[in-house]
């Protein structure tokens, strides 16, 4: 069974930056495509960033220009640097792939980040 475990969530004040890593149990070969959702209090979970095999990404609109989506194939990890964060990006962030073959979804847990203003 698939694993994905975020870090790196946690408190940043408005402006500040954090960046999000997401480990993978097994190689990131096998997936597709790897990205980022959020979903705050109340809301649906939305797409944040999206990064596939060959290293194309794509973002929501709400981030574009403040976050990056990266892939390090040898450590098995995708990352999330954001940046300029605003109150608005306070969400739990979790991490899902999509696996090449089966094209099954795998979700992490989940990791909170909270920005204050």
């Amino acid at each position: 069974q698939v694993q994905l475990v975020e870090s790196g969530g946690g408190l940043a004040q408005a402006g500040g930056s954090l960046r999000l890593s997401c480990t993978a149990s097994e190689s990131i070969f096998m997936f597709a495509s790897m990205g980022w959702y959020r979903q705050a209090p109340g809301k649906q979970r939305e797409l944040v960033a999206v990064i596939n095999r060959i290293g194309s990404s794509s973002y929501a609109d709400s981030v574009k220009g403040r976050f990056t989506v990266s892939r390090d194939n040898a450590k098995n990890t995708v990352y999330l640097q954001m940046n300029s964060l605003k109150s608005a990006d306070t969400s739990v962030y979790y991490c899902k792939a999509v696996h090449a073959s089966s094209l099954m979804d795998y979700w992490g847990k989940g990791i909170l980040v909270t920005v204050s203003s």
